[in-house]
């Protein structure tokens, strides 16, 4: 017999969102079928995370290192704040239109490092994450992130897979 206060249990959700079309499709897929079929309850909690890459700075072909002025640097790092604050304003108005409270939060780190850490540090019941869908050559190059939460994360983790047929026109 299922006891009725498992129910009332509170639950906290992380969706993983960049600047991809990928990543808030899969913020999409979850208020459509997760939140509207099993509307949150007042309790829960929705954490929507943008992993801001750090700026890197590579060494030339020659050895000698790349040297960039601090103003340049400056210029990277706010480029990529702005980023980081237009997808999380996105996320919040796609989060809006389903009446979904949400908390929204920018770490800075490698992205597959700071989600799972994100899901540690909340004690999150559950990780959102969009694919990109890269072939094999890509996703050894870059690195697979939905992959590496699926292996590395305290929580399950739900992979949502943009359908071909989905055209930016029907996008967010």
């Amino acid at each position: 017999m299922v006891d009725v206060g498992e129910f009332d249990k509170s639950r906290t959700i992380v969706v993983a969102v960049d600047e991809s079309e990928e990543s808030m499709y899969a913020l999409s897929w979850y208020l459509k079928n997760m939140i509207v079929k099993q509307p949150l309850n007042s309790q829960d909690h929705l954490l929507i995370l943008h992993a801001k890459r750090p700026v890197v700075v590579h060494r030339g072909f020659d050895t000698s290192a790349l040297v960039m002025s601090h103003d340049a640097l400056s210029s990277l790092d706010r480029r990529d704040r702005d980023m980081a604050l237009w997808v999380l304003h996105k996320a919040e108005k796609l989060c809006k239109e389903y009446d979904v409270k949400m908390e929204s939060r920018i770490e800075d780190g490698d992205p597959r490092d700071v989600i799972c850490e994100t899901v540690k540090v909340v004690a999150a019941d559950l990780l959102v994450v969009g694919s990109h869908g890269y072939g094999l050559i890509t996703r050894t190059i870059l690195g697979s992130v939905s992959n590496h939460c699926v292996q590395h994360a305290s929580c399950p983790v739900l992979v949502v897979k943009m359908p071909a047929s989905h055209t930016s026109s029907a996008s967010i």
